[in-house]
């Protein structure tokens, strides 16, 4: 039996929401998977491109869930935009903020201003995540962009996990200004920029870092970019059909039900499996397309099928063999 998978890695760095928890609840499993990482002395970092909380604040909230973090481990998107600003731009430079008061105190505590209003002359508009951002909000941005101040989104993910489903994103908020402005944000910070993963493995000294989302089009497409390994997780986001369909820029090395795959031999969560049998399943050729057959876990078939799709197999061409497989593909959206 092969290692387990994160002990060919120095770092583990977790995206948070849909991975350790969901909005407010611990993920189960995830907290116990922390903590065995931190006992046997693997760094950890926490990568997020919520713009809603600072660093110290989400150590206290991974804390109070039982998942062991301290600030120095954090890195938030609005830390990273507000010292990116503050690179750029004055000492006291006036930044209209919208987003949470969380993004307010990052912009704030690197020596810039924040503001408000388009008659505060701001130079700069810092857009994140913050669910009381309204109508007035977007309009003072979009008039103040539309003057000349430059534009950074902290990320542009269009939704956020919940336990009720996927909820809007900052990426939805952006995209209302992106509609008035008719023009894309100069910056955005966040994944799937590789800056957060490097400056995890900067901070930690790590050379073979790996990194648990749950989103292809920011994790996954994040740690691509930067040249690290991936594992995807599916407690959050992205589901089977997804990572079916993934481009190339946007496939994990590794696929797991959640954090607990970390801890499994690495050849049950390659991608792709590299085989036509795993845990119960089987897949063969049938005419133009596959067939599954057999019983077992699911991220195993997924697995399987990873490999014929990915090089060219439509996903509809997927036939089921067994009772079994036809439930798997149904509940995927695949037709059998």
């Amino acid at each position: 039996m092969s290692d387990r998978l994160v002990d060919g890695y120095d770092l583990v760095v977790f995206d948070l929401d849909g991975v350790i928890y969901l909005i407010d609840k611990p993920i189960p499993g995830a907290a116990a998977a922390v903590t065995t990482l931190h006992a046997e002395g693997t760094a950890i970092a926490y990568a997020t491109n919520n713009a809603s909380r600072r660093a110290a604040d989400v150590a206290t909230l991974l804390t109070g869930m039982g998942v062991p973090a301290s600030p120095d481990e954090v890195l938030t998107s609005a830390g990273a935009a507000a010292a990116m600003l503050a690179d750029d731009l004055p000492a006291g430079a006036a930044v209209l903020v919208v987003g949470a008061d969380a993004l307010c105190a990052e912009v704030r505590d690197q020596g810039l201003t924040p503001v408000e209003r388009l008659d505060d002359a701001p130079v700069a508009v810092v857009q994140g995540y913050g669910p009381d951002v309204g109508w007035r909000h977007l309009a003072e941005a979009a008039l103040a962009v539309r003057g000349g101040a430059r534009w950074i989104a902290t990320n542009t993910d269009r939704t956020l996990p919940s336990p009720r489903g996927p909820l809007p994103g900052n990426g939805s908020l952006v995209s209302v200004l992106r509609t008035a402005l008719d023009r894309e944000p100069d910056v955005v910070v966040g994944k799937p920029s590789p800056a957060l993963f490097r400056a995890a493995a900067s901070r930690s000294g790590s050379v073979r870092p790996l990194v648990v989302g749950d989103r292809l089009d920011t994790d996954i497409e994040g740690a691509v970019g930067a040249g690290m390994d991936s594992l995807l997780v599916l407690t959050g986001v992205t589901g089977p059909a997804d990572l079916l369909a993934a481009p190339p820029a946007r496939r994990p090395r590794y696929v797991a039900a959640d954090v607990a795959g970390l801890f499994a031999p690495a050849d049950t969560a390659v991608l792709p499996a590299g085989a036509e049998e795993a845990g119960g399943w089987r897949l063969t050729a049938d005419g133009g397309g596959v067939r599954l057959d057999g019983a077992g876990q699911a991220v195993d078939a997924l697995r399987l099928l990873c490999g014929p799709v990915w090089d060219g197999t439509a996903a509809g061409d997927v036939r089921a063999g067994s009772d079994q497989a036809r439930e798997l593909l149904a509940s995927w959206g695949l037709p059998g």
